[in-house]
C-alpha cells in the first residue's frame, strides 16, 4: 500500500521563556494566552527546539507504520548541508512560546497555497493532510488525477468549514477526519450540509477520547511539547494507517492512543512498538475510556430498558396488545431514529431487546454500534421484599457473572442496576428507608459494580429515591445524601474504579404527593448541593433519571440543575418515560403512526439536549 500526501510542511520553533508570573491572561473560554505587552527586553528564552509539523508528521507516521508514502509537493521542504532540523527549509514557520503552563503560537496569517504535483504512478491512497491549503487550481488537479485513477481512495482532513475548495472533494472521499471545536465560540463542522455517509466521518477533538464511538471525539493529550496541531496530525495518520493495515476500530484507536501518549518531538513510534504498548493497556483504562464516552458533553443516555412487566402496563393503558412483535416495533421507534447519535452516547437495553432486530433486519445491538452509539444492558432482575418488611432489595446477583460474559460477547459495554428507596414518615421522622435497607442495597450495588468491571463492562449504579410519596424537598435531600455517602463508601472500600463508574440518580425534589410541589429553581439548587457534597470528584459522570415526572417537568428540572454548575464531572440525562412516553402515545400500536411517534421522540431529545448545553 502506498500513500500520496497533499499538504504543507511547517517548521515549529519552540522557545522556552523565562518564568513570568503575569505572562498569561485568560480569555472568556478559560484559555490562557501569552500577554505580549510585557517588556521583552527584560526577558529571554533559555531553550530552543525545532520540530517539523504539518505534512511532515503524517509522512513520518505512515513510514513508521510501514507504509510507503511521500509528499506530493517535493519542494515542500529540504535539508541544508548538515541535514539538521535547525536548517530545514519549510513552507511555513511557526513560533511556539512556552512560559509556565501556557503556550502561545505565532504563525503567519496567510499560509502558502499547497502545490499538487500530479504523479505519473498510481497510488492506493491520496491523503489531504490537515496542513493543506488548497486553491481551486489544486482541487481541479486532484479531481483530474482521481478521474484517471479510479482505484485511488481519497481521505480528507477537514479542520473547519472555511476551505470551500476542499469541500468540493468531500463526496469523493472514502474517509473524512473532522475537527470538533474546542471552545464554545467556535462553530462546529456540519457534515449534514453535504450528502456524506456519517459512517465515513471520524471526529477529532482535544476534549474527549472516543474508544468505541468513532462518531465522537478522540481525546488528545498535549504531551512531550507536542502542539495540538501536531497531535491532530499524529492521531489521524495513525488511525488511517491502522485502517489500511486491516486493524479493527478498537485496535486502531488503541494504536493511536499509544502513539499520542509516547511519541516525542520528531519521533513517532513504529508499528511494532505501538502494538507492544497497546497490548499493555490495563482493562481499567479501557473501562475509563468507555465511561468517558458515555458522558460525552451535549448528549445523554436513553433508558430503553423497561422490563416485560413495565411495558405490559404501558401497553394496557393504550389497549396495545402485549406481543413480542409489538414490543419489538416499540423499541424500533427509538433505536432506528436516523439522528439518534446526535443526542445520545449510549442506550440501555432490556434482555429481550438484545435478541430482536430493527425492521430492516439488523440486530438492535449492531444497529446501535453502526450508529456509533454504545449499547448497554439492564442486568438487575427486579425488587424483592426483605423478610417481614415492606422495604426492598434488588435481585440478580446469583448468575450475574455468567450473564455479563454473555452480554460482553454480544458487544454490550456497560450495564445498569437499580435499587429503589421509598420515603415513609411518622410525623417528621423518617421510618424508611432504614439504615439496614440502605446498607444492604449499597452492598448489592457494590458487588454488581465489581462483577461488571471484572467482565469489562462499565457499571451504572442507580440508587433511586422514589418520587411517589409525601415528603418535602429537604427530606429528599437528607435521605439521598445518606444513601450516596453509604454507596460511595462501599464502592471505595471494595476497590471499584470510580473513574469507570457512572451514577444514575434521582433529582432532589418533594414527593409526588407533597402539598407544595418543588419549583425548578429549588430542584436545581438542592440537587447541585447534594451532588457536590456527597459525590466524589473522581467519578466518571452523573446522569439523572426522570422518576415519574412529566416529560416537561423532568426537562425543566434538568436545565435548572445544569445552571447550578459547573460540576467536577459531566452531568447529563438518562431518561426513559420522559423521552419515550410522548412517542408511545403518538404511536398507539399503529404502524402508520411510526413517523409521528419518532417526531415526538426527537422533540424530547432536542429539548433535553438543550437543557444540558
Amino acid at each position: 500500500m502506498n500513500i500520496l500526501i497533499v499538504g504543507n510542511v511547517t517548521k515549529d520553533i519552540y522557545l522556552n521563556l523565562d518564568k513570568l508570573s503575569n505572562a498569561f491572561e485568560t480569555d472568556k473560554n478559560g484559555t490562557k494566552w501569552l500577554d505580549f505587552s510585557f517588556d521583552a527586553s527584560e526577558h529571554h528564552f533559555f531553550n530552543r527546539n525545532c520540530s517539523l509539523g504539518g505534512a511532515a508528521i503524517s509522512l513520518e507516521v505512515f513510514q513508521k507504520m510501514g507504509l510507503e508514502s511521500k509528499i506530493s509537493d517535493q519542494s515542500a521542504f529540504s535539508f541544508d548541508n548538515d541535514s539538521s532540523l535547525a536548517n530545514v527549509s519549510a513552507n511555513t514557520y511557526r513560533y511556539i512560546l512556552i512560559a509556565e503552563n501556557g503556550v502561545s503560537y505565532l504563525a503567519p496569517s496567510n499560509f502558502k497555497f499547497t502545490t499538487f504535483d500530479p504523479p505519473s504512478e498510481s497510488y492506493d491512497y491520496l491523503y489531504i493532510d490537515r496542513s493543506a491549503n488548497l486553491n481551486q487550481e489544486a482541487v481541479n488537479q486532484i479531481q483530474a488525477y482521481l478521474d484517471i485513477s479510479p482505484n485511488t481512495k481519497l481521505v480528507i482532513y477537514l479542520k473547519d468549514n472555511n476551505n470551500l475548495h476542499l469541500n468540493q472533494l468531500k463526496t469523493r472521499a472514502s474517509l473524512i477526519f473532522v475537527e470538533k471545536p474546542t471552545s464554545i465560540s467556535e462553530k462546529p463542522y456540519a457534515p449534514e450540509s453535504a450528502p456524506i455517509d456519517p459512517a465515513k466521518i471520524i471526529y477529532l477533538s482535544e476534549k474527549n477520547l472516543s474508544y468505541l464511538d468513532l462518531n465522537e471525539p478522540i481525546f488528545i493529550h498535549r504531551i512531550n511539547m507536542l502542539t495540538h496541531l501536531s497531535i491532530y496530525s499524529i492521531a489521524a495518520a495513525t488511525i488511517l494507517s491502522s485502517f489500511i493495515l486491516g486493524f479493527p476500530v478498537e485496535e486502531s484507536l488503541k494504536l493511536a492512543r499509544a502513539n499520542l501518549e509516547n511519541c516525542k518531538l520528531n519521533s513517532t513510534l513504529t508499528l511494532t512498538k505501538l502494538q507492544e504498548l497497546s497490548s499493555s493497556f490495563k482493562p481499567d483504562n479501557e473501562l475509563e475510556l468507555i465511561a468517558a464516552n458515555l458522558v460525552l458533553p451535549g448528549k445523554g443516555i436513553l433508558a430503553a430498558d423497561e422490563s416485560g412487566g413495565s411495558i405490559a402496563k404501558k401497553f394496557a393503558k393504550l389497549n396495545i396488545p402485549d406481543t413480542y412483535e409489538n414490543r419489538r416495533a416499540y423499541r424500533d421507534i427509538f433505536l432506528s431514529l436516523p439522528s439518534l447519535s446526535q443526542y445520545v452516547n449510549g442506550v440501555i437495553l432490556f434482555d429481550e431487546t438484545t435478541q430482536q432486530s430493527s425492521s430492516n433486519g439488523t440486530n438492535f445491538i449492531n444497529l446501535l454500534i453502526s450508529k456509533r452509539i454504545i449499547p448497554g444492558i439492564k442486568v438487575d432482575q427486579g425488587l424483592e421484599c426483605f423478610p417481614n418488611s415492606s422495604e426492598t432489595y434488588t435481585k440478580g446477583l446469583d448468575d450475574l457473572s455468567s450473564r455479563l460474559q454473555k452480554y460482553y460477547a454480544k458487544g454490550l459495554r456497560f450495564a445498569k442496576w437499580r435499587a429503589a428507596f421509598e420515603i415513609n414518615l411518622d410525623q417528621d421522622t423518617v421510618i424508611t428507608p432504614s439504615a439496614t435497607a440502605i446498607d444492604e442495597n449499597c452492598r448489592i450495588l457494590t458487588e454488581y459494580a465489581q462483577k461488571c468491571q471484572q467482565a469489562g463492562l462499565v457499571p451504572i449504579v442507580e440508587p433511586e429515591v422514589v418520587f411517589a410519596g409525601n415528603y418535602s424537598i429537604e427530606t429528599c435531600a437528607d435521605v439521598t445524601g445518606q444513601i450516596l455517602d453509604t454507596l460511595f463508601k462501599f464502592l471505595s472500600d471494595a476497590g471499584v474504579n470510580l473513574k469507570a463508574t457512572i451514577l444514575k440518580t434521582n433529582m432532589i425534589l418533594a414527593g409526588q404527593d407533597y402539598l407544595t410541589p418543588s419549583s425548578p429553581e429549588e430542584v436545581g439548587a438542592r440537587t447541585a448541593s447534594v451532588l457536590k457534597n456527597h459525590v466524589p470528584e473522581n467519578l466518571a459522570g452523573v446522569v439523572f433519571l426522570s422518576g415519574g415526572q412529566t416529560p416537561e417537568q423532568a426537562t425543566a428540572n434538568l436545565a435548572a440543575i445544569v445552571k447550578n454548575g459547573p460540576f467536577p464531572w459531566p452531568v447529563a440525562f438518562s431518561f426513559a418515560r420522559a423521552l419515550q412516553d410522548p412517542a408511545l402515545y403518538a404511536w398507539q400500536g399503529n404502524t402508520q403512526n411510526i413517523k409521528t411517534a419518532q417526531t415526538a421522540f426527537l422533540d424530547r431529545l432536542i429539548k433535553n439536549q438543550a437543557a444540558i448545553k
